[in-house]
């Protein structure tokens, strides 16, 4: 499976800024957000990579992914179902300031199914103020978890952090002719710095995240008609046929000229100013949602 990160953006209707989901056999793609995302394992367990660690969570235990956090999640067993609660950020920072969770895997039980209950109640009512009583009920939640969890302040070098997200950003629009020096300059880092800032990020080298951008932009001039084999390695950033050759199939698992009709690349990446992406990969059942009205 493919690495590269993709921004997902949220809509939310109206002035109701929270939305509710059950998932069964969640699989997301490398993704981060500007919404705040709290999941409980009902069932099951779950592999969730999360800011360059990786955690394992069983049934009962909850995680809360911050705003611009990079995360991606597999479940292990088919039946693993999450109660999700997506919300705006607004609605907690005033309260909560510039603090964030220590640790993004709760430490103590709370009330999550619960208060997953009832805000699906109340956005599927959509009753007059359901936005602020929903608001309300994840106000009280999250204040309820930062009490009982470790916090420390937001990292003070947030301006590094997301200048390293328009970097994805930029790889995203013209990441094929990217290169290791090209993405290290852009963040005024050394080699070795970048590397290992690179890699704490993002869980992989960059060179592999490279290989995978310039392999979805094969596949997808591959599925168009009138160019060679030449011009596609070219376009893609590969430089060589050799070298696109060897990639390419160690990436998708085929040649380039042996590749289906019907292959699609999973780990594909957003084009900047697109509306919105849903990482979630297609093995993925959404068993029931809310948003309000």
């Amino acid at each position: 499976m493919g690495m590269i990160a993709k921004r997902e953006i949220r809509s939310y209707p109206k002035s109701v800024k929270v939305w509710v989901g059950k998932y069964k056999h969640s699989h997301n793609l490398l993704h981060w957000h500007s919404d705040c995302e709290l999941f409980y394992v009902e069932r099951g367990s779950i592999d969730v990579f999360c800011e360059g660690t990786n955690y394992l969570l069983s049934a009962g235990e909850t995680f809360f992914v911050d705003r611009g956090q990079m995360h991606a999640m597999s479940a292990r067993e088919e039946d693993t179902t999450l109660l999700v609660i997506f919300f705006d950020d607004e609605i907690v920072k005033p309260a909560l300031g510039e603090r964030r969770l220590l640790c993004p895997r709760l430490q103590t039980s709370y009330s999550v199914p619960a208060v997953y209950e009832k805000l699906r109640d109340v956005l599927r009512a959509k009753a007059a103020y359901c936005g602020a009583e929903a608001a309300a009920y994840v106000l009280l939640l999250m204040a309820e978890i930062f009490r009982g969890e470790k916090s420390v302040p937001r990292p003070e070098d947030n301006a590094t952090r997301q200048k390293f997200m328009r970097l994805l950003e930029e790889i995203a629009a013209g990441g094929a002719f990217f290169t290791f020096s090209d993405a290290a300059a852009y963040m005024g880092m050394s080699a070795g710095y970048f590397s290992r800032y690179f890699h704490g990020a993002m869980g992989v080298p960059f060179s592999r995240y490279l290989n995978d951008v310039r392999v979805e932009r094969a596949v997808t001039l591959l599925k168009e008609s009138g160019h060679s084999m030449t011009e596609i390695a070219d376009l893609s950033g590969f430089g060589t046929i050799r070298n696109f050759n060897r990639v390419f199939r160690a990436v998708t698992g085929y040649p380039p000229r042996e590749l289906p009709a019907d292959y699609e690349f999973i780990g594909g990446f957003a084009s900047p100013g697109t509306a919105s992406f849903d990482p979630t990969l297609h093995d993925c059942e959404l068993l029931e949602s809310a948003a309000g009205a």
